[in-house]
């Protein structure tokens, strides 16, 4: 009697093991699941963003209005795409709230794409220009409400199902300036708005005021490795650093495009807010397809112990169109 309770015990206990295991499998692979969809929001955030930067670029009169047409009708293709990549995400429970704000924006920037490509080769006529343009400024505040959804609903909603699964610090949310489509307040002005389409119409926009003029060709830099005292940093995925009197970033530079680019910019903001710092260094010279390294050091003391968010930016050179990859977002603990 005593050998088959003892027995019966064994089984119960081999059972519970078995039970807790399982359990601890799956809550792994939920957190490995929440992980991988905050890294696939963070890219198609990104993406988007380089699709901003194309377009008001594009508003701004930089090319001929048939070049226009023809890169508002590609962004149109692309912003449909970045739509289907979102609803097509695998969103855990925890985050389903987050995924449906989520696509809902990316669902409102794609809209206001579609608007402009259809309104833009009225506005650039010599009829029915009023009516065009009118209707490529209300785009702008579909853009806005794209930006709300973002900043107000996804990113706080994403924050709070990390927090609550005890993830907040082991993955990277991006900076606000990255959800932001509409890159500033004055284009919810009609009348600026006007007065870029005008100036893309009439080929007096886009002029450039700096002391020199791009080549022809493709422009455009991207960031590669980064490394702060040795130790890589990686978007997405907190890194420790041990805090010492002469830490610096290491930031590899490659040059994507078509031409040589000088006095290349290369600027590392550590916190956020009134907290930030920033450091500069220029790269003299960067040959095409070639990689540069640039030391930055990290100045100004950070905090000890705490998530310092670390944003590095390739600042973009005169020409360049395709700026997605000139940013990277990671977390720092700075250990003493």
């Amino acid at each position: 009697m005593a050998r088959r309770t003892i027995a019966i015990g064994a089984a119960l206990l081999v059972l519970i093991l078995l039970v807790l295991a399982f359990r601890g499998c799956l809550a792994a692979r939920n957190d490995r699941a929440i992980k991988d969809y905050v890294g696939d929001t963070n890219e198609l955030i990104g993406a988007s963003k380089g699709e901003s930067d194309q377009l008001f670029d594009l508003l701004s009169g930089s090319g001929e209005p048939v070049d226009a047409q023809n890169l508002v009708n590609a962004l149109r293709s692309e912003s449909a795409s970045l739509v289907d990549r979102a609803r097509g995400l695998d969103a855990p429970d925890d985050v389903a709230q987050a995924q449906d704000y989520f696509v809902e924006a990316m669902q409102l920037r794609s809209d206001g794409i579609t608007e402009i490509a259809r309104a833009l080769p009225g506005a650039l006529a010599d009829q029915e220009r009023r009516e065009s343009t009118d209707r490529i400024a209300q785009m702008m505040r579909v853009f806005d409400a794209s930006d709300v959804l973002m900043t107000v609903r996804f990113e706080p909603s994403l924050r709070d199902a990390l927090e609550e699964q005890g993830l907040a610090d082991e993955v990277v949310l991006p900076r606000t300036g990255r959800l932001q489509f509409l890159p500033d307040v004055e284009w919810l002005d009609p009348a600026f708005v006007a007065d870029q389409i005008e100036g893309l119409r009439t080929g007096t926009g886009g002029e450039d005021t700096g002391d020199g003029t791009a080549t022809p060709g493709l422009h455009g830099n991207g960031i590669g490795t980064v490394t702060l005292g040795g130790v890589a940093l990686v978007p997405g995925a907190s890194a420790t650093v041990p805090l010492t009197s002469d830490l610096a970033f290491d930031v590899q530079v490659t040059n994507q495009g078509e031409s040589t680019e000088t006095d290349v910019t290369v600027r590392v903001t550590v916190g956020e807010g009134d907290d930030a710092s920033e450091i500069e260094e220029q790269i003299p010279e960067i040959g095409v397809g070639t990689t540069q390294n640039v030391t930055i050091p990290l100045g100004s003391e950070p905090p000890v112990g705490e998530n310092v968010p670390i944003n590095v930016e390739v600042v973009p050179v005169d020409g360049e169109e395709k700026t997605d990859n000139n940013a990277a977002d990671f977390t720092v603990i700075f250990t003493s």
